[in-house]
């Protein structure tokens, strides 16, 4: 008879982290070849799971991270060593302060040498240096622990507040062998990894009677409310409570920018006069004033009673007092409060939300005069009224914003329609998002998008576009060029030959560099050319960039967020 052991089939460690993805729905890893997963990336790709392969680290991250905040399931990013896993790292830190689902898989030196300090090919404590910077971090270092670890590692990133989870593969685990039976057996599809977290009764009640007894109450929509997928919920609790929504940068879309009860043009009002403000998904950060001072009215704050809906407890009282904690899953959180209105539930006091359209009606149609101008270059406004209208003719489209000026302007003036369709640089405020989540949001949706950077934004991921024209992606990227950072205008103090710290190369054709990839390039220097170049790239679905050429006096230091730059800050007192 054969000897049985030499016929038994076996597998190893690259093929265990390939079944171990598959099994639990894993379609696609973003990332960058090179030692020691270079044949991981090709094997995955032989297996039927989606390889798309960046030019850096750090894009292949944001890829991964936006890919979970769409998907809910957690997006794969892959590097290298040392080097690679620094890149990466950024992208796993940001993803874990914006709550997105993403986990990062890096090859690594061996423990015995990184433990002894002996000097190895890129060697690097990787595991302690992700951890203070992730949710959670592990090391797989056998064969056998590579189901456990994926398995872990997925059950972090998603379950409670979502985030940002490290995976450590040092380079010999990959060329292990076991026997293929016992390897199948000892992968784990994970079960339920996000379970329902209901909300106690006597919460829902409590924010329900100050709900109930607000005379201006406002509902305030975050990201999180965007990633939980309630929509039908939280359109209910809108619709049905009467009250005005404020929604922040990633939940503009929850209901329709058109929305009757959209507060967006009246924010300032709404935030300063609000007696009671119910937070979904959103957390009182910098972004929201910490809940205090002159955007909440300076004195009038002390009155303000907040309802925050989170799934992690310990957020609340993080910076005010929340009168009404309402601990749960958003999806849970908003049903309950539904429930509990009943069928004859008051809506918001007359006087308060005729206040309120009224404000935000004046400030549409100031807004619309704005738009209508057409100076003779084109500026931040001219530019974004013809881009503008072609979101509305294709709300299913993706629309992707970074910058200074550019982020600001765009979020203001482009309205979203549809759910999940805005991504920007999120509670960081972090550069280089652009061509990353724009490639995710391509591979992910299938549908168009538009990538709206200013110049100095898209340079911190335009190589990308080589990515985007290497797997033919429906993506037109829109760099509003005004030569420089914030605007193209500054000079040297000191008189030398050197141009200011924020002045680029006048004149830069952006638009060039896509061509050079086999993509199509524009140079738009009117609205009128904006427009039909933006229209012809969301028809043909070619890779696309549009060199939006604006006037470099345009802009203002730091955008909207002068008071944080202290020089700047100094200098209007």
């Amino acid at each position: 008879m054969p000897n049985e052991s030499a016929t038994q089939e076996m597998t190893d460690g690259f093929h265990l982290v390939i079944d171990a993805l598959k099994l639990n729905g894993i379609d696609t890893i973003y990332g960058l070849p090179g030692i020691p997963i270079t044949d991981l990336t090709r094997m995955a790709q032989a297996e039927g799971i989606r390889v798309i392969s960046f030019r850096h680290e750090q894009n292949a991250g944001n890829a991964a991270a936006i890919a979970g905040f769409l998907t809910q399931k957690p997006g794969i990013c892959l590097t290298v060593s040392a080097p690679g896993f620094l890149n990466g790292l950024t992208a796993l830190a940001n993803a874990t302060t914006n709550c997105f689902p993403m986990i990062l898989i890096s090859g690594s030196s061996e423990r015995e040498i990184v433990d002894l300090q002996q000097g190895d090919y890129e060697e690097m404590d990787q595991l302690a240096i992700a951890k203070p910077l992730c949710k959670a971090a592990y090391r797989v270092l056998h064969a056998e622990d590579i189901g456990v670890g994926i398995a872990r590692a997925i059950r972090s990133a998603v379950s409670g507040r979502p985030g940002g989870v490290y995976l450590d593969m040092p380079a010999k685990l990959f060329s292990q062998t076991m026997e293929a039976q016992a390897g199948k057996r000892s992968l784990i599809k994970v079960v339920d990894a996000a379970p329902r977290q209901i909300p106690a009764p006597d919460s829902v009640q409590r924010a329900l009677t100050l709900l109930k007894d607000a005379k201006r109450p406002l509902i305030l929509l975050g990201k999180g409310a965007a990633y939980a997928q309630a929509d039908a919920s939280i359109r209910a609790l809108v619709e049905k409570s009467g009250i005005p929504y404020l929604p922040m940068s990633m939940a503009k879309g929850l209901l329709p920018d058109n929305h009757a009860q959209s507060a967006s043009a009246a924010r300032s009002y709404v935030l300063a006069e609000a007696d009671v403000v119910l937070l979904v998904g959103a957390r009182l950060n910098w972004l929201l004033s910490h809940g205090k001072g002159k955007t909440w009215g300076g004195d009038k704050a002390k009155d303000r009673k907040f309802i925050q809906i989170d799934i992690a407890p310990t957020e609340m009282d993080s910076n005010v007092a929340i009168a009404a904690p309402l601990v749960g899953d958003i999806g849970s959180c908003v049903s309950a409060l539904v429930d509990g209105m009943g069928a004859n539930w008051a809506k918001a006091p007359a006087d308060w939300t005729s206040a309120v359209y009224e404000r935000r009606d004046k400030n549409v149609v100031k807004m619309a005069e704005t738009l209508s101008k057409n100076p003779p270059v084109m500026n931040f406004h001219s530019a974004l009224a013809a881009i503008r209208e072609i979101v509305k003719a294709n709300p299913e489209a993706v629309l992707v914003n970074e910058g200074a000026n550019t982020l600001d302007f765009t979020r203001s003036i482009v309205d979203m329609y549809q759910p999940r369709k805005r991504l920007d640089v999120g509670t960081w405020g972090i550069m280089g998002i652009g061509m990353g989540y724009a490639v995710a949001a391509a591979v992910v949706t299938g549908k168009p998008v538009i990538a709206i950077e200013g110049d100095s934004a898209f340079g911190f991921s335009g190589m990308e576009v080589e990515t985007i024209c290497r797997y033919k992606l429906p993506v037109c990227v829109i760099v509003f060029n005004n030569n420089g950072v914030y605007r193209g205008t500054d000079v040297n103090p000191s008189g030398g030959a050197d141009v200011a710290p924020t002045v680029f190369v006048k004149g830069a054709r952006y638009d060039v560099m896509m061509e050079a990839f086999g993509g199509v390039g524009v140079n738009a220097t009117t609205p009128a050319e904006l427009s039909k170049a933006l229209k012809e790239a969301i028809a043909s679905g070619k890779p696309t960039l549009i060199n939006a050429v604006i006037d470099e006096t345009a802009g203002t230091e730091s955008g909207r967020i002068t008071s944080l730059n202290p020089q700047t800050a100094a200098q209007k007192k």
